[in-house]
């Protein structure tokens, strides 16, 4: 029987669990310091055991996964070194920086113990064991970022079990990882929160920003909704990736600033010409750090019960429902409807169904 141990049984804790709990020889252990959180994972049956103890959790325990926030990783690491841990058992985390932790672990006694980091590049608009699923990681990439004199072997071990969320597993040094995720995630997240909080300011004096920021500029800026302490740890992990990250992003900026001072209209369009070719050989149906939302939207009239008819019927039908939002909805004006779906299948089934009583624009 091959026992995990889960510390932070959430989104991506739950759904790693998810995949194992039930299958033969598996047994599953969540682990949180908070006994209504125990609780709360037995009675949803996302683990098979759960516990407030560590060392509890951790007896014989042939693979751990740290599923806590980045800033607390080192913590679990430090504690884990001075628990009696199995041979051979393998220790890997899920946060989305990998240089830091990769380096704790070097400096820790894990005799006999061997830490892989870990980064699946999944996740969803929803938090918390709750929205946990076990078709998270399909289809997305998982990277390992094993440091160097890891057997082989111990790698391999991992991979394997891993290959079970039907993710794709890539090998990469921590510090290119932290590299290439802090260009694609990290440096979108603090440009559009930037770009909300420069609108913020306009608003103050103005109050029409807010009222016509809605559509293309609510769903560009999406990400600067993500939950603020866990940002902070992972940016602070990045901090020097980031910095020189943004000084070349300040590079990209000044180099708009000098087409439109010099009325560069032929730049201008080569600069979105190469965007849009670079941006339109990029995978399309591929799981990234960056949650994919396919919306549509539907014009309903002002009647009770009319939203309830809408998800009653999708429902119906298998079509799952990533996310809701009345834009605008006065009396007697009709309002508008934004379904949001994790898939361009149901997006495109959703439409047909809706379009037989209803209009949808997508």
């Amino acid at each position: 029987m091959i026992k995990i141990a889960i510390f932070g049984v959430g989104l991506i804790g739950g759904s790693i669990a998810l995949c194992y709990k039930g299958k033969p020889g598996y047994t599953v252990v969540g682990h949180s310091p908070n006994p209504k959180s125990v609780e709360k994972l037995l009675k949803r049956n996302v683990v098979d055991m759960a516990t407030t103890s560590m060392q509890e959790a951790v007896e014989g325990a042939d693979y751990i996964f740290l599923c806590v926030p980045v800033g607390m990783l080192e913590d679990y690491l430090l504690q884990l070194s001075k628990l009696p841990l199995k041979p051979g058992c393998v220790i890997t985390d899920v946060g989305s920086t990998k240089a830091s932790v990769t380096e704790c672990a070097s400096k820790l006694a894990l005799e006999g113990v061997y830490f892989i980091g870990g980064h699946p590049m999944a996740g969803s608009e929803r938090h918390g064991v709750e929205a946990a699923s076990s078709h998270l990681f399909e289809n997305a990439f998982y990277v390992l970022t094993p440091a160097l004199g890891t057997p082989q072997e111990v790698v391999d071990r991992l991979t394997d079990l891993l290959k079970i969320t039907k993710a794709q597993i890539v090998q990469v040094e921590a510090k290119e990882h932290d590299d290439i995720v802090g260009a694609i995630s990290h440096l979108p997240h603090i440009i559009a929160v930037a770009l909300v909080n420069q609108v913020r300011g306009y608003n103050e004096s103005n109050p029409l920003y807010q009222n016509l920021a809605a559509g293309g500029f609510r769903d560009i800026t999406r990400i600067a909704s993500s939950e603020p302490t866990i940002w902070r740890d992972i940016l602070l992990n990045n901090r020097d990736v980031l910095l020189r990250l943004l000084r070349d992003w300040n590079v990209e900026i000044d180099r708009f600033v000098d087409l439109l001072n010099n009325n560069d209209g032929d730049g201008i369009a080569d600069q979105f010409r190469i965007a849009g070719e670079f941006r339109g050989q990029l995978p399309e149906r591929r799981k990234g750090m960056i949650t994919s939302l396919y919306d549509i939207y539907v014009d309903i009239p002002d009647h009770p019960g009319i939203i309830g008819q809408i998800t009653t019927l999708l429902g119906n039908q298998r079509i799952n429902l990533s996310n809701i939002q009345i834009i605008e909805s006065r009396e007697d004006v009709p309002g508008v409807l934004r379904l949001s779906f994790r898939n361009q299948e149901d997006a495109d089934r959703a439409a047909e169904l809706l379009k037989i009583n209803y209009t949808v624009r997508i």
